[in-house]
């Protein structure tokens, strides 16, 4: 990039819709206090969670089979806070909505404030041209339940642009989670 990260952000928020709601500057203080840090930072942009869960259960004792996931495995939450139960996961879904440009791919990685609770978070590649609400998945790698926070910083997105487009995007391809809302179960 020819110009400062956090700029470039800035602009493809302002130019292109990028992220809505977009924060241009690093957010730490609520009306809670202290916050786990969202917003653009040096060289991405830090996701906020919003306050829809899927919490895995396994009441019913289904096989998890992504070409045939059954819905009863996740008990829906909404709250300012989820608790997730030791060596479990939860899926939420960003505040942020995103529109990736075509000649910019999109990678998540989880913030250190989780990781070093045993709190993964796994988000896959954001390709050119996707469109929607980020679905989030939280592993809660510990033997005690874990807490995540609803409109706080959960992970950080690192733009990469080329100089050329892409040659067939993922709406070119009718990707199967384009214009996603809300929490995104897995697809086939």
């Amino acid at each position: 990039m020819s110009i400062k990260a956090d700029k470039w952000i800035r602009r493809m928020a302002e130019q292109h819709r990028m992220i809505e709601p977009f924060e241009s500057g690093q957010v730490r203080e609520g009306e809670q206090g202290r916050v786990i840090s969202y917003g653009t930072s040096s060289y991405g942009y830090d996701v906020r969670c919003s306050n829809e869960f899927k919490i895995f259960t396994n009441v019913h004792s289904v096989t998890v089979d992504p070409k045939n996931f059954d819905e009863k495995s996740f008990v829906d939450f909404t709250g300012d806070v989820c608790i997730i139960p030791p060596n479990s996961f939860a899926l939420a879904r960003t505040v942020e909505y995103f529109r990736i440009p075509r000649s910019v791919l999109t990678i998540c990685l989880g913030k250190s404030t989780y990781a070093r609770c045993g709190i993964i978070v796994n988000v896959t590649p954001l390709e050119p041209e996707w469109e929607g609400h980020v679905t989030l998945e939280f592993s809660n790698t510990t033997n005690l339940p874990a807490k995540i926070y609803a409109n706080e910083g959960v992970a950080q997105m690192l733009f990469f642009e080329s100089d050329e487009v892409c040659e067939t995007s993922y709406k070119d391809r009718g990707g199967k989670y384009f214009g996603q809302t809300g929490v995104t179960l897995p697809k086939t």
